[in-house]
């Protein structure tokens, strides 16, 4: 993978971003509202794209919030490109590749959230996230939209932080669920205090008090995953956070997430992240 930045003529974005850090020419419009750095969010906006738009970025420094409320587009999830459709959105981790790309010549409309996060902070996304799922867009469009308005008129302090208040608040909706299967939450939980157990489809069946097939129902309906794609997803989260914040060697970062195999390890987190443990651990320090 490589970085790219094509928008295309046709492509309309409306952004906000939190300073004039952020030079780049896409947001070189977008007006400043200090108040976002309350939650952490660097900018956030509209967008219209059509084709080419296509961008790629390979070292995404925190949690990248993405929701369609019209036409459809692919979205890079867990290192496969995936259609993301209106009343679908999804929630991406920290340090990992970052990708999308317009799919057809009608217009793709959705509204993102960009947070940042240092390498050892505590990112938006759980082990209950789920990576693509449905989600009503309407109220977080509307809220982005006002914050904005707001920030190119009086900009009051007190109104721009209500309207970031309901933006944040509208995207833990959808990273936090609340009223998950309690047979998922007791599963996960599990898993993630085990990750270097060698988990089977079976046990985790088996921790649900479910079989398997209604597993991958519920995991597939909740996460957009699989409950193994799911365990490979929370193996990795964890696996990168060790490269980032301890000094273990790649194998013993292995064995911690349940890989006996460093080889094994070190492909499989080369798939993820587009980088192999060693060069990814290099990048972050």
């Amino acid at each position: 993978m490589r970085e790219i930045h094509i928008l295309g003529k046709e492509t309309q974005v409306q952004a906000i971003r939190a300073s004039d850090a952020d030079r780049r020419e896409w947001l070189a419009a977008a007006p400043r509202c200090p108040e976002l750095n309350e939650y952490r969010i660097v900018h956030c906006g509209l967008m219209r794209a059509k084709m080419p738009f296509e961008v790629v970025r390979l070292n995404l420094s925190g949690t990248f919030f993405f929701a369609c409320f019209e036409g459809k587009g692919q979205v890079l999830i867990d290192s496969q490109w995936r259609t993301v459709r209106a009343g679908e959105a999804c929630v991406q981790p920290p340090f990992i590749p970052n990708a999308l790309k317009a799919s057809q010549d009608a217009s793709w409309k959705f509204c993102w959230v960009r947070y940042q996060e240092a390498p050892r902070s505590k990112p938006l996304v759980s082990l209950h996230s789920p990576a693509l799922g449905k989600y009503d867009a309407t109220m977080l469009r509307l809220a982005i939209k006002g914050l904005h308005a707001e920030t190119l008129s009086v900009n009051s302090n007190a109104t721009a932080m209500n309207w970031i208040d309901l933006i944040h608040k509208y995207v833990l909706t959808f990273a936090h669920p609340v009223g998950m299967d309690e047979r998922l939450m007791t599963v996960w939980s599990e898993v993630e205090h085990h990750l270097d157990k060698d988990w089977t489809l079976q046990n985790l069946a088996d921790i649900g008090c479910v079989s398997r097939e209604h597993l991958r129902r519920l995991c597939t309906s909740a996460l957009g995953r699989s409950p193994m794609e799911h365990l490979t997803f929370l193996r990795m989260q964890r696996a990168a956070s060790l490269l980032r914040t301890t000094n273990y060697k790649i194998a013993i970062v292995a064995r911690k997430v349940g890989y006996a195999n460093p080889f094994s390890f070190s492909d499989a987190f080369q798939r993820r992240f587009g980088w192999r443990p060693s060069v990814y651990r290099e990048q972050k320090s």
